[in-house]
């Protein structure tokens, strides 16, 4: 017989750890020790929960790249003595956590699942049960002994994601996430349908690697009719400045004029990196496609493909961490590490 699942729950911050003062309406933090106090339905789980919370727990508007390396190092500490993890989070950044943290835990092999909510948990009509309950539950499934989710994922009403595939829709509804390049990993219904011809395939055999060094030196500018060359040239001539992601139109289309692809010429030839995503919510780039993107396929910008912008920007930090040398930086990018592009 298997033992039952053993299930870490780390409590970072956000409007889920909340409860509401009924006297003066202000929401506070719970003691998340007393989490199954709170929340009696989790004792009916077929799986062995502990949690561990920060210190302070935050909200998510702060959570910054020092932050993301304090949860993989929870999650690298803790690796042998769990099969699963839940990360519980405010939703506003909680994209860009679950893409970072995709990146930073290398030979991923156990369940990562990101949730949160959008009405605090002590709510009459909260999400935070549903969400927590069934990121649990996914987060203990496991196959021959062998767990059935190996990758950073996002579970939000109803529907797990691959984390680096998400983006935040709605900040009233409680469907607030969706992937807009691939499909729900799983959907949670009167039974869970499990569509794991899309998972990430299991690497039991690799150890896991943990990356904690990020590099922040890096900026999103989004393409807007009429954006200037005299901002453009304050912005690549920020010091320091080491990788750019650059939200274009379309199919990842920009003016073809001659100052804007002499400044990206100028920029690339002077080491920094500059990607190419689309600022649509679905859809790929595809430089080449169109005359107006010819140009910056020429002079060595990269293309992003279908990846998000959280995913984007988070992979761009992790690969100037690893001090990756110029000339294999367009490669490495433009191919999927962790599942985040086609």
């Amino acid at each position: 017989m298997l033992s039952k699942s053993k299930i870490l729950l780390i409590y970072t911050g956000g409007t889920i750890g909340m409860k509401k003062d009924f006297e003066t309406g202000a929401l506070r933090a719970f003691n998340f020790s007393k989490l199954l106090q709170r929340i009696p339905e989790l004792k009916q789980l077929d799986c062995e929960i502990e949690t561990i919370s920060f210190e302070n727990p935050i909200d998510s508007s702060n959570m910054n790249p020092e932050k993301w390396a304090n949860i993989a190092i929870i999650i690298a500490d803790n690796y042998t003595s769990f099969d699963g993890f839940v990360v519980l989070h405010g939703s506003d950044t909680m994209s860009y956590s679950a893409s970072a943290l995709s990146f930073m835990l290398e030979n991923l092999s156990k369940p990562v699942i990101f949730t949160g909510s959008q009405l605090p948990i002590g709510d009459l009509r909260t999400d935070a049960k549903e969400n927590l309950i069934t990121a649990i539950q996914i987060a203990s499934l496991r196959e021959n002994g062998k767990p059935v989710i190996s990758e950073v994922g996002l579970y939000f009403e109803y529907k797990l994601y691959r984390g680096n595939r998400t983006t935040k829709i709605n900040a009233e509804h409680f469907n607030a996430f969706t992937s807009p390049n691939y499909p729900h990993l799983v959907e949670s219904g009167v039974h869970l349908t499990l569509n794991s011809e899309l998972f990430l395939p299991l690497k039991t055999d690799l150890h896991l690697k943990v990356h904690k060094a990020l590099d922040n030196n890096v900026a999103i500018i989004k393409m807007f009719p009429g954006i200037s060359e005299v901002v453009l040239a304050a912005i690549f001539d920020i010091p320091n400045l080491k990788g750019v992601i650059l939200e274009t139109y379309g199919a990842g289309n920009a003016p073809t004029e001659d100052w804007f692809i002499n400044l990206l010429k100028e920029a690339i030839n002077k080491g920094l990196h500059v990607i190419n995503v689309t600022q649509c919510s679905a859809g790929s780039v595809s430089m080449g496609q169109y005359e107006t993107s010819t140009s910056m396929k020429e002079i060595g910008v990269i293309s992003g493909k279908d990846i998000t912008t959280e995913a984007a920007i988070t992979k761009l930090m992790y690969l100037l961490g690893q001090k990756i040398a110029s000339n294999d930086f367009k490669k490495i990018f433009e191919t999927s590490l962790r599942g985040e592009m086609v």
